[in-house]
């Protein structure tokens, strides 16, 4: 499982690490776990979540892993606060690390490690992190449009203490 022993209450797929040596999972959320995910991540809606792990046994009990995660899922835009439909299709690599063997935070390590308890790992809560990584910070609609009045000087608040400063 992730987090070094925490598990999701919202979609969980635990997997003991013989399960994964070599091996291709696919993990798909039901309608009561995408609802739940989405109330999670703070998103109006989900429609589906999707995620394909290729796994391959490294020593020491690590596991490599390829993914492939796919959703179907509603953000809301950061202009005109609107909810819109949005699609995540995005390719990963992961490498699941005995939490006691996972050593100081190296910020060089090209692969994200991720640490697991126990025998087992947690593939539905580890999709549900994918998808949050993956989600757009500033999602914004095609269409949506800054209104004129949002970046003039006279509405920003700074603006008025430049002023002062500039009686000085």
């Amino acid at each position: 499982m992730t987090d070094a022993g925490k598990r999701s209450p919202e979609m969980q797929r635990l997997f003991t690490t013989e399960r994964l040596a070599d091996a291709v999972i696919e993990v798909k959320a039901t309608a009561a776990e995408c609802a739940a995910v989405a109330e999670r991540l703070l998103l109006p809606g989900i429609a589906s979540i999707y995620c394909r792990w290729h796994c391959s046994a490294l020593p020491g009990g690590q596991v490599a892993v390829k993914g492939l995660l796919k959703a179907d899922i509603t953000q809301t835009c950061v202009v005109s606060l609107d909810p819109f439909p949005a699609r995540i299709d995005e390719r990963f690599e992961v490498r699941f690390v005995p939490a006691a063997d996972l050593g100081e935070e190296d910020e060089s390590e090209e692969i994200d490690e991720i640490p697991y308890t126990g025998s087992e790992i947690d593939l539905g809560e580890a999709t549900v992190e994918q998808l949050a990584l993956s989600l757009d910070p500033y999602p914004r609609k095609d269409d949506a449009v800054l209104h004129p009045s949002a970046s003039d000087d006279s509405a920003n608040p700074f603006a008025a203490l430049a002023k002062l400063q500039d009686r000085k």
